[in-house]
């Protein structure tokens, strides 16, 4: 599950353990010595999770609490394995010609977990509380090009039938300001899952055990060890074939390879420092999994201030670093070299090499064009680069090639700082809300994106998106997102410097536990071999 992510988080994630920000992944009993059952007779799961943040689908904001909401509440669309859209709750859907409106047709005969059915106005109530003006999501931005939904979420308009999103039958019907061929994708999110007219209509907050959900599963008992799940009868895709799904909480602080190795659990992420010596382990090595992850590490430039209001120092900037020798050596353990703001599992990013070309002394001359010779009058750049060694490789290019003063920086927390008073730059990253480049692209960097920090503007870019946005053809969607990162390249408000890899180990005979790189496995789609 999407979300911006500081650098403190990303280093937490790689190097300590379990990588919590891409989730949760299944893990299941060992059946291996006579203590154990068979795995034909299993239909109960163990999986090592973490404390989430919510049940709520509309208040879900970080990957990890995303991966167990999405047990309890489904979707309209989902991903599958290979990163392909497919039909959940909608049974299909129609983006009109000039991509301002989906329409999405439900499933026949959808049921909550009581049995109640689940209508085309449960999904209207869902998606509208995302917006609530009153108590927004923090995945908001995904609503924001919906008619109406800016001014409702600024509480400009109080009437939710103002926004575009309305029920037709068993149809769900949605208007758009601007083209929109990804919604589809976007509503796959855990956030937008499905919750009764108890919670929408009524203003029920009650997530806990014993609540309604439409999803494979419901939440039957919550303790310091274990959230424990029970199947829903009535899921769309039928009952699901595991029965009881026991999500673990602690592992008495043991490190997930041992637990895995005792039999504790089946599946499960393993951090970049085990990773490297499973393969050579005879007994671990045919269960390692290696999984590029939707995750994005790169560099912004706050583009209000001096001295990066000015593109020719942008791109001085973006010359003057060997990007290409400096972010192998530098980049987290376990993330490889990136070339492009959308990462390469994303289908549709295109494979070209987006960095900007390594020339310091055209660097040199841009700065001198821009008033600032040989460095002279540079202000000090405020980097916050929380202490990550990459920071210190930039900085070092920047001062032997520039003679630029950098001061290397590090906030308790990144994130806010970044949001209401950003240095001169900054790293952090993304992971995934979708399946799409311009969750990477127009998300991050369109003009009135809120995700757009450095207030970056680009009247070229803002069209190139949404002429990827407004067409059905593959090849000419992805002919304007590479113009959009051509100008990316050009002016410099970004550069993408690293993307993740998830490692985990799944147990032989466990069918169905295959991370897509959104670090959500569906739990419902799990079985034993027989």
């Amino acid at each position: 599950m999407g979300a911006r992510l500081s650098l403190r988080s990303l280093q937490r994630r790689r190097v300590g353990g379990i990588l919590a920000s891409l989730a949760i992944v299944a893990a299941l009993l060992l059946v291996r010595d006579a203590h154990h059952v068979s795995a034909a007779a299993r239909d109960d799961v163990k999986i090592l999770v973490n404390q989430p943040a919510t049940f709520d689908p509309a208040a879900t904001g970080d990957a990890g609490t995303a991966a167990i909401v999405a047990q309890l509440y489904e979707t309209l669309t989902t991903y599958d394995a290979s990163l392909t859209l497919q039909p959940a709750l909608a049974a299909s859907w129609e983006v009109a010609a000039d991509g301002r409106s989906v329409t999405f047709h439900l499933r026949p005969n959808l049921a909550f977990s009581d049995g109640t059915p689940l209508t085309a106005e449960d999904v209207v109530g869902s998606w509208l509380r995302i917006i609530d003006p009153q108590k927004p999501g923090p995945l908001a931005a995904l609503m924001i090009d919906v008619k109406g939904a800016r001014d409702h979420l600024a509480g400009r308009v109080t009437d939710p039938s103002a926004v575009g999103i309305r029920a037709d039958g068993n149809d769900v019907i949605v208007d758009l300001d601007r083209p929109g061929a990804d919604f589809p994708a976007i509503v796959s999110s855990p956030t937008f899952g499905i919750v009764p007219s108890t919670v929408w209509r009524d203003g029920g907050t009650d997530f806990g055990p014993g609540s309604v959900t439409s999803g494979g599963y419901s939440l039957a008992k919550v303790s310091d060890a274990e959230l424990t799940l029970t199947r829903n009868e009535h899921y769309w895709a039928g009952p699901p074939a595991i029965t009881t799904a026991h999500l673990i909480l602690d592992i008495g602080g043991r490190n997930p390879v041992t637990a895995f190795q005792a039999g504790d659990l089946d599946y499960t992420e393993v951090s970049v420092i085990d990773a490297p010596w499973i393969p050579y382990d005879r007994e671990l090595g045919p269960n390692l999994r290696v999984i590029p992850a939707l995750t994005l590490t790169y560099l912004g430039l706050d583009t209000t201030t001096k001295p990066f209001d000015d593109p020719r120092v942008r791109q001085a900037f973006g010359e003057a670093v060997d990007w290409r020798k400096i972010v192998p050596l530098g980049a987290f353990a376990g993330d490889v070299a990136a070339d492009s703001m959308v990462p390469p599992g994303i289908p549709g990013g295109g494979s070209q090499d987006w960095l900007p070309t390594y020339d310091p002394d055209h660097a040199r001359q841009l700065l001198t064009e821009a008033g600032y010779p040989g460095g002279a009058g540079l202000p000090v750049i405020h980097f916050a680069s929380s202490g990550a060694p990459i920071g210190d490789a930039i900085a070092a290019d920047l001062e032997r090639e520039l003679h630029m003063q950098v001061e290397r920086e590090s906030f308790e927390d990144s994130l806010t700082r970044i949001a209401t008073d950003p240095p001169n730059a900054w790293l952090t990253g993304w992971v995934a809300d979708y399946v799409g480049p311009n969750d990477f692209l127009g998300v991050l960097l369109q003009s009135d994106s809120s995700n757009n920090y450095g207030k970056w503007s680009s009247p070229a870019f803002d069209q190139d998106i949404a002429d990827a946005l407004a067409t059905r053809d593959p090849t000419a969607a992805q002919a304007a997102y590479e113009k959009a990162l051509a100008v990316i390249k050009d002016q410099v408000p970004v550069v993408p410097l690293s993307v993740g890899t998830t490692y985990a180990l799944s147990r032989d005979g466990l069918l169905g536990a295959t991370d897509n790189g959104l670090g959500i496995l569906r739990i419902a789609g799990m079985a034993w071999a027989q």
